[in-house]
């Protein structure tokens, strides 16, 4: 396979990802391993300026932003990782990864036996993933699928194309998502998403509750992070609500609570953190 092509807009945001998950992976006290992520890294040079600006002079709201979102990433990849588990351990045999990003969870997991993984993002982005992978010669410990799919558009034929049992309980994550997303179109993917899923489905995302996290208003004001948080559209206002009106059962884990369990404390005030949902009724609730 060929050289990936650069990757724009909310794929160079998984790149970033990617970047944290491989700083993580050195670290002697990590929440997790990523033997892929630097892979990624390596295969975009240069893909990020801002962090020479970060280290020049005057740079310290930089600094001091990219160690929180670093906190954020970490936490939420050990946070989602166990969530997984033990969704999969409880008799989801699918699990669907929208905007799956640079997620490297079908090959780095412990997955049982006869689980397939739906990896669902725009085809640039999984060329640049496939590409990488291949170079690694990364094998999948489960069934993976990926689904070239834009999930503004009908992402769900899609996905019941390349073989979801609508029939199955599924996981599904929408992990780094939401917030790219306005009201009305993370209203259509969640209700593409109830539609799609049986009783005790599951369903987990990132919740900001009333525009609360100082991290991401302060990120707003930097000039240097425009290319990112221009993307940025706020997502739904009540998460929890919007589930609980159609047919999941919510429930909410804040961030810092998380960070200290994990003895990896957020730096700053956070009030964000993770939304996870069950089913309480079948399709089209």
């Amino acid at each position: 396979m060929g050289s990936p092509g650069p990757l724009r807009g909310v794929g160079k945001t998984a790149l970033g990802v990617a970047r944290v998950r491989a700083l993580e992976s050195w670290r002697e006290d990590r929440l997790f391993d990523d033997p892929f992520a630097q892979a990624f890294v390596d295969a975009a040079p240069g893909a990020f300026p801002e962090e020479r600006q970060a280290r020049e002079p005057g740079g310290g709201g930089l600094r001091e932003l990219g160690a929180a979102f670093s906190a954020h990433a970490v936490i939420r990849t050990r946070f989602y990782d166990d969530w997984l588990t033990a969704a999969v351990g409880g008799g989801c045999g699918q699990v669907v990864l929208l905007a799956a990003g640079l997620d490297t969870r079908a090959f780095r997991l412990g997955w049982p036996g006869g689980t397939r993984v739906f990896e669902v993002d725009l085809p640039d982005v999984l060329a640049f993933k496939e590409a990488v992978l291949a170079r690694c010669g990364a094998v999948p410990r489960c069934e993976r699928v990926t689904v070239a799919a834009d999930l503004r558009g009908d992402w769900a034929a899609e996905l019941v194309a390349a073989g979801f049992d609508r029939a199955r309980p599924a996981a599904w994550l929408a992990e780094g998502l939401i917030i790219y997303l306005t009201a009305a179109e993370a209203g259509r993917l969640l209700g593409a998403v109830g539609d799609l899923s049986t009783a005790d489905g599951v369903l987990a995302f990132e919740h900001n509750p009333a525009g609360a996290d100082a991290v991401t208003a302060r990120a707003r004001q930097l000039p240097a992070m425009r290319p990112y948080t221009s993307l940025w559209k706020g997502g739904l206002d009540d998460a929890p609500g919007w589930l609980s009106e159609h047919g999941w059962r919510p429930r909410f884990h804040e961030l810092a609570a998380l960070g200290r369990s994990y003895r990896r404390p957020v730096p700053g005030p956070a009030r964000s953190g993770f939304v996870t949902a069950v089913r309480v009724s079948g399709p089209g609730a």
